[in-house]
């Protein structure tokens, strides 16, 4: 490795969406910041002009946090300053039990982690445009298929309990605004689909996961968000390890004896758009259907099982994106 490259420093940094809180790992100083372009600044500043490490020397660790960790991972990337963003379930993960928990105790965390693992994390990448306009339009459809299932769940209360004639208004009303949040996801998809039509990789990519069963259109484009259209990870199983369903062995010695698990601690959404995803491929792809069916024949358990086809999901984006050739399915072909 380049000595004059070498990382010597590590700060980390909690993002919460008002403030940032900073550890340099060396000297254990702490400090916090307003988390806006004032403050980020400020805080570099004050880094550069302490420390006795030269800046390609420093490297700064932080979780992706999303909105609120945008500003921050920028204003880095702008000033072309060594950062990396790290998914909280790797630090919790890799330091154990920690004692005490506060935005003061997870800055040190961050920071202990980082300087440990300084020489083996690589330098993250901001994702272009039109992944982050793709990030963008996902949430927003996210938080308006919220609202639209809760309008579905108390028009179906209402009907439960309310006479539809005596109360016309009431059922009308929400009527018209399902049909308008109906409406919104639509415009927000087309955008979408504009976007990924206009991006050569973005469509290839695309193209190339929906060509497996199973995988539909918002699993493709939230995979390509989460990898920043597969530049974030190097294989599926580091994202499975991100997102909460890669198996983790619950042994010790001879007396400690569990069941494989996932972790508790993960992208939720993801994990949950997967789960979707490998039961459509259970239903419809049928290898997978009769994997699936033979592994319960067997006396395997369900959600170990449909774990598993989760996994196969996201190996064949890889896989496929990586040869950048069509998934073919090959049961077909047997006699």
């Amino acid at each position: 490795m380049n000595k004059s490259k070498e990382k010597k420093e590590v700060i980390g940094i909690d993002v919460s969406k008002s403030k940032l809180d900073i550890t340099v790992h060396t000297t254990q100083v702490y400090f916090k910041c307003e988390n806006n372009k004032k403050g980020i600044n400020k805080m570099i500043k004050d880094i550069y002009k302490q420390s006795s490490f030269n800046q390609e020397n420093i490297l700064f660790v932080f979780e992706n946090t999303g909105i609120y960790s945008y500003e921050l991972a920028a204003i880095l990337n702008e000033k072309e300053i060594p950062f990396t963003m790290v998914s909280g379930l790797e630090v919790k993960r890799s330091l154990g039990i920690v004692r005490g928990k506060s935005d003061k105790a997870d800055s040190k965390s961050i920071a202990l982690y980082g300087y440990q693992r300084r020489e083996e994390l690589k330098p993250s990448i901001m994702p272009s445009k039109n992944v982050e306009k793709l990030q963008k339009l996902l949430n927003l459809r996210r938080k308006l298929e919220k609202h639209l299932a809760g309008h579905k769940s108390y028009t179906k209360e209402l009907k439960s309990v309310l006479n539809k004639k005596e109360h016309k208004v009431i059922f009308e009303e929400t009527e018209k605004q399902m049909k308008a949040l109906k409406t919104s996801i639509k415009n927000i998809e087309k955008e979408m689909f504009d976007i990924i039509k206009s991006d050569e990789n973005i469509n290839k990519n695309y193209k190339l996961m929906t060509s497996i069963k199973g995988v539909g259109k918002i699993t493709s484009m939230l995979v390509i968000v989460c990898t920043a259209n597969f530049t974030k990870f190097d294989n599926h199983r580091q994202l499975a390890s991100y997102c909460g369903i890669a198996p983790f062995e619950h042994s010790s010695g001879s007396s400690v004896r569990g069941k494989t698990k996932v972790s508790n601690l993960a992208y939720k959404e993801l994990k949950s758009v997967l789960t979707m995803a490998a039961l459509s491929a259970i239903q419809h792809n049928n290898e997978i259907r009769l994997y699936y069916e033979r592994r319960i024949k067997e006396g395997k358990n369900k959600m170990s099982t449909l774990n598993i086809v989760r996994n196969k999901l996201l190996s064949r984006m890889f896989s496929v994106v990586k040869r950048g050739t069509p998934y073919v399915d090959l049961t077909k072909y047997a006699a």
